[in-house]
């Protein structure tokens, strides 16, 4: 079966943990979009991992592992965590592909990324700083992008890089008063880059489509969030590709006909990162006590993150757009001990009730939330198995969570480690 992993939230939903089972019975695991600002933890015993570009998949050491051309590529974020599994036993070697076609991030994108933030101020998006959003900037614009593949033809990149840093040196330089960057020194760091990475550099596209034929079983790793999607999620506070389940096709080179089964994954709450809007925040002792209980601070940023009852408008649009099977909802436990507990079940938007996510933000900030409250739970669930003896609060929740996204949930998630995980 091939299966497809999405965020149905604004990301941080637990897709690497679910991603990790799952490839238990996969041959191929697939990170098809985004960057380095992902960031999925995968925790095995006491071991846990954080992994920005690597597929979820890659902590298992049978597994092949695709990153495809629909990813920009930091060449030094991979080639830090290829070395760091390697640290701990775990070789990539001969079952890691990277896309030839998936565009670098260098120094310049990341500075870029810093200037244009602290030029916003007040107004800025909250990026991860992370160079994402320039390095698919220059991917559109074309003229001064560059690709994996170019790090097997250094003469050709030295040529290349000289041009594209002088032009950003330029700009910068009018726009932001900022220091040249060195051509040079951005060359000597892809050097290193190519004699790491031209191993694993292959048409991954290719390669899928022979996997496909021989029958071979494929997961497709979605990296951020839905809602973060750049066309369909709170734009302008949202990411720089299409992280929903719209962007695997684009981003892997198959159809979404050849995939079985989309399963979407949130949390049991809701929570974001940066600015933009979010309906049922809740800046208050309830979010923090959320916070504090679910360690919500981010993979990538460490900043602490905003958190809020679980907005079932937001899941059901999520699972609508992107074809959505069932849900893995994850992070149960963590709202165990509170009296009450909220759900979003529809918008209150100029006197009625509204179910489905406005695209307009305008609309969405004026937005009131219309909520279904039932009891909470106090028994701890970490070592519960079977759904059936869950708490009966923690079942109807579960249930209710069904009821109001139209979609059912198949996974729960009751602690980070791979045991803690039911199965409906």
């Amino acid at each position: 079966m091939n299966t497809c992993i999405v965020g149905l939230q604004w990301g941080d939903e637990g897709k690497g943990k679910v991603v990790d089972i799952l490839a238990e019975k996969a041959d191929i695991v697939v990170r098809y979009s985004g960057g380095a600002n992902a960031g999925h933890t995968v925790v095995v015993g006491d071991a846990k991992f954080a992994l920005h570009l690597l597929p979820s998949g890659s902590i298992r050491p049978d597994t092949i592992c695709v990153i495809t051309n629909g990813v920009v590529l930091d060449p030094e974020c991979i080639t830090g965590e290829i070395d760091g599994l390697a640290e701990k036993g775990i070789s990539l070697k001969g079952r890691l592909f990277i896309s030839g076609n998936a565009h670098l991030v260098l120094d310049y994108h990341k500075a870029e990324d810093q200037l244009r933030e602290n030029a916003l101020g007040k107004d800025k998006i909250g990026t991860t700083i992370r160079g994402i959003g320039p390095c698919y900037a220059d991917k559109v614009g074309r003229s001064f992008a560059l690709r994996a593949a170019d790090l097997k033809d250094l003469d050709t990149l030295k040529e290349k890089l000289n041009r594209i840093v002088n032009y950003k040196n330029k700009v910068f330089g009018v726009i932001y008063n900022a220091d040249a960057l060195s051509a040079e020194n951005i060359f000597e760091k892809c050097k290193a880059y190519s004699q790491k990475l031209t191993p694993f550099i292959t048409d991954t596209t290719k390669y899928l489509h022979n996997a496909i034929e021989q029958g071979k079983s494929i997961l497709y790793e979605g990296a951020q969030g839905t809602l973060l999607d750049l066309d369909h999620g709170t734009f302008p506070f949202v990411t720089s590709s299409n992280s929903s389940s719209l962007g695997m096709s684009a981003g892997a080179g198959v159809p979404a006909k050849m995939v079985d089964k989309f399963i979407g994954v949130a949390k049991a709450y809701s929570t974001r990162v940066g600015a933009g809007p979010f309906p049922t925040e809740q800046d208050n002792d309830i979010g923090q006590y959320i916070r504090e209980r679910g360690h919500e601070y981010g993979t990538t940023t460490g900043r602490p993150r905003r958190c809020g009852w679980f907005d079932a408008v937001v899941v059901r649009y999520s699972a609508t757009i992107g074809g959505i099977d069932s849900i893995a909802l994850m992070h149960l436990d963590t709202i165990a001990g509170l009296k009450e507990l909220k759900i979003c079940r529809a918008y209150k938007i100029n006197g009625a009730e509204c179910t489905f996510f406005p695209s307009d933000i305008k609309v969405l900030e004026k937005a009131a939330c219309v909520y279904e409250t039932v009891p909470g739970w106090d028994e701890g669930l970490s070592e519960i198995t079977k759904f059936e003896d869950l708490p009966q609060n923690a079942r109807d929740y579960v249930e209710l969570v069904g009821k109001f996204t139209g979609t059912p949930v198949s996974i729960i998630g009751v602690g980070p480690k791979r045991s803690q995980t039911i199965f409906r």
